[in-house]
């Protein structure tokens, strides 16, 4: 499991590493690499995935400054302490629920 707070530790660190499917996800979304960590540093864990590699990773839901919803998925190498942003979208209302919860 990620901890968030190490997450946000490592983002405020600035050991930050963005994917090149982030950039391009940011890039089509609007999204500037300071409203994705803004958003993780006040957002919360929706879903946790322990099994990823090469390392664990978990989904962050947050908000821009401006409050637009942001999720976030970061893996965390807790040898380095250092994250990588691996895809980042503005989540879609029909596909969840309170921003939250994946509808069925």
């Amino acid at each position: 499991m990620v901890l968030l707070g190490h997450i946000q530790d490592a983002i405020e660190g600035n050991r930050i590493r963005v994917t090149d499917r982030a950039v391009e996800e940011a890039h089509a979304e609007g999204l500037a690499l300071s409203e994705i960590c803004f958003s993780a540093l006040h957002g919360e864990t929706i879903e946790d995935y322990p099994d990823a590699k090469p390392y664990p990773a978990c989904l962050i839901y947050g908000a821009t400054p401006d409050g637009e919803p942001v999720h976030s998925v970061w893996a965390y190498n807790e040898i380095s302490r250092w994250v990588a942003l691996i895809t980042v979208y503005r989540p879609d209302p029909r596909r969840w629920v309170n921003w939250r919860k994946r509808r069925r």
